[in-house]
């Protein structure tokens, strides 16, 4: 299995365990003398056994992304450095938000309010970041689907040499 399909299937166990809790609380509680229209215990057998893979998925995408080097670093530093980078632009993106906002004055004699950072520079320096956040993600959809998702683990989360 391709690392970009075992991200596809956590992604679909997510909404399916979202969707799991959902229908057992709707059985939760019944009139009495009435049967809720799903099974509780056949939900709870499905939610812990999606429950139970994601917990495998989970810890066979963190070993993968551990272990796999791309240009020198591994795919768990390129995703730390595109989730900062990240964080980045929207602190970028706030502050040029603040500063070209508009003051309206009704007289002249009323105080000016001006930006006190260059907008046109931050929104440069914006582009530059989106850009590196673009080619990392890139990096990570291609390596995604040309990298084998390492599953030989051991119980305690370790590979099993062979």
């Amino acid at each position: 299995m391709k690392l970009a399909e075992a991200l596809q299937e956590r992604a679909d166990l997510n909404e399916k365990i979202g969707d799991l809790s959902v229908r057992l609380g709707r059985t939760a509680l019944a009139q009495e003398g009435e049967k809720p229209v799903e099974d509780p215990q056949t939900l709870l057998a499905a939610l812990n056994a999606a429950v139970d893979r994601m917990a495998v998925l989970i810890t066979t995408i963190n070993l993968t992304n551990d272990r796999t080097v791309v240009n020198g670093r591994t795919i768990t530093q390129i995703i730390a450095q595109k989730d900062c980078e990240g964080t980045r632009l929207a602190a970028y993106r706030q502050l040029i938000r603040f500063a070209s906002a508009s003051t309206d004055r009704a007289r002249g004699a009323e105080i000016r309010i001006r930006p006190t950072v260059d907008v046109a520079a931050l929104q440069k320096e914006a582009d530059r970041i989106a850009k590196r956040i673009r080619l990392l993600d890139n990096t990570l959809q291609s390596t995604n689907w040309s990298t084998e998702l390492i599953e030989d683990i051991d119980s305690t989360g370790g590979s099993v040499a062979g």
